[in-house]
């Protein structure tokens, strides 16, 4: 596929003569691009209409929709401590987003896992990460030290789009003053500070194709991380963007919906640069959203999760279930939407296997699966018998078995969805089917034998901590 999106200059001056042959080597170049806090219905391919997003819609076209996908956890951190790593993130403790402070030694990924990253720099890959790190602030977390060969981006959990002001557009609202430093840390390329010039989220996209085009001539296949940061708050957009969206009356949605745009019109200009240069057919391309749109809660930012309940933070489906596409033009047939649950953990193994990449025997066990017999419809079988969730040390679980889902929310009484007939989880089917209420509930207690109390504890947001939970690790 061809995109008219213009390039970079260094893109037009690429000679295409000079780089390798789509078949000169197998293993897919594997990019993993993520939004943050994207609402579910906020793009093209899961129905949004207010905000045209052509890019992603194309790549969605391109491969595979996977239309019930998961995140294993509804918040920034430990969600991203799961995708990265292939297992459950309460396995090893990791369950709040870490503090920010550069001398916190234990709020981080634990140096004990082994990052995607690190398994494909061993399988002779170029590895790289751009934009939002936020799995810890000391140096020992720094993702030069966590497998990737480049880096370009900030260390904490968000930052300022607009150099200048952590002022919402229009608004004049800041964030508190812990958070106002984080988001105006400093941009790093690799450890050296860089200065802050231009909106954001272009110049990640900057960064990423630069990177595309860089590594096109090179001998061996690379692995790129783009973690955006938006449209995570604070609400702030080019103004080229803004007057796109000027029919949109809801200020917040309007700034929202621009910030989503330029998500998308990066996309397009990689997607553009994998094209030019010979890449695109031999990328494998994984799309996510790190949990869903908060709504109404503190970090709100316009989102829509419709026709899903609840939003980031919460176990219901709006918090965990997002936009899921994978895409590998070589390899996986275009077009098609893949219906059975699948989970940001697969992510890991799927890459590896598509890389033919091993992992080391010592390591402990991964809990996503390889993907692609099921994407290319070799098995026809569900990838996974049960998804689970645990959040806040044990304050909410959930469990999703076919189509029926069993969840306790804090001290309230436990739920069962049937999500075939009710994706809104509006009919509480507990005493219409209690024997299946029972059984996950059984299953979900097991599960969670497995895993440990939390690491570390951050609760900024002031939400519900039973402080004997964490310690006891709290059963279901």
């Amino acid at each position: 596929m061809k995109h008219t999106v213009i390039l970079l200059t260094v893109l037009l001056l690429a000679p295409l003569a000079a780089l390798p042959a789509a078949d000169s080597y197998s293993r897919p170049n594997i990019l993993l691009i993520v939004a943050d806090d994207l609402g579910y219905n906020d793009v093209g391919f899961q129905g949004a209409r207010d905000i045209p997003t052509p890019h992603l819609d194309c790549l969605a076209a391109s491969g595979v929709r996977c239309s019930d996908g998961y995140v294993s956890y509804p918040v920034c951190s430990p969600s991203r401590a799961g995708y990265l790593t292939g297992r459950y993130q309460q396995r090893f403790g990791y369950e709040f987003n870490p503090k920010w402070d550069a001398t916190a030694v234990t709020h981080g990924l634990p140096l004990s896992e082994t990052t995607l990253a690190d398994s494909l720099r061993s399988a002779g890959y170029t590895t790289g990460a751009i934009g939002k790190w936020h799995l810890g602030a000391h140096p020992q977390f720094h993702p030069n030290r966590r497998g990737f060969d480049e880096y370009f981006g900030f260390l904490g959990g968000g930052h300022r789009y607009l150099p200048g002001s952590v002022a919402e557009i229009g608004t004049g609202k800041k964030a508190n003053k812990t958070a106002d430093t984080e988001q105006t840390s400093a941009i790093l390329r690799n450890s050296t500070e860089v200065p802050e010039v231009g909106e954001l989220t272009t110049r990640l996209g900057e960064e990423a194709t630069a990177s595309v085009t860089r590594h096109a001539r090179d001998a061996k296949p690379w692995f790129l991380y783009l973690a955006f940061n938006a449209p995570h708050t604070p609400l702030q957009a080019r103004e080229d963007m803004l007057k796109k969206f000027a029919s949109i009356t809801d200020e917040r949605r309007r700034i929202y919906a621009a910030m989503v745009a330029t998500v998308d019109e990066v996309v397009g200009r990689i997607l553009t640069a994998l094209d030019t240069t010979g890449q695109r057919e031999r990328t494998l391309i994984f799309f996510i959203s790190d949990n869903g749109g908060p709504m109404t809660k503190r970090s709100a930012n316009a989102s829509m999760n419709s026709p899903l309940r609840g939003q980031k933070g919460d176990v219901f489906e709006g918090g965990i279930r997002i936009p899921f596409l994978v895409s590998w033009p070589a390899r996986i047939p275009s077009g098609r939407t893949y219906s059975q649950p699948v989970i940001s953990l697969d992510i890991l193994p799927t890459a590896l296997a598509a890389a033919g990449a091993t992992r080391d025997t010592k390591l402990a066990a991964l809990d996503g699966v390889d993907l692609l017999p099921f994407l290319l419809g070799k098995n026809i079988a569900a990838p996974h018998a049960r998804l689970f969730w645990r959040m806040d040390g044990g304050e909410a679980f959930a469990v999703r078995e076919g189509n029926w889902k069993w969840m306790r929310t804090y001290q309230n009484a436990p739920q069962l969805y049937d999500l075939s007939t009710d994706v809104g989880e509006s009919r509480d089917l507990v005493t219409a089917h209690p024997e299946i209420a029972a059984r996950l509930a059984a299953s979900s207690a097991d599960w969670n034998h497995g895993l440990i109390a939390p690491t570390f504890v951050n609760n900024p947001f002031g939400g519900l901590i039973n402080r004997t939970g964490l310690e006891k690790n709290a059963k279901p």
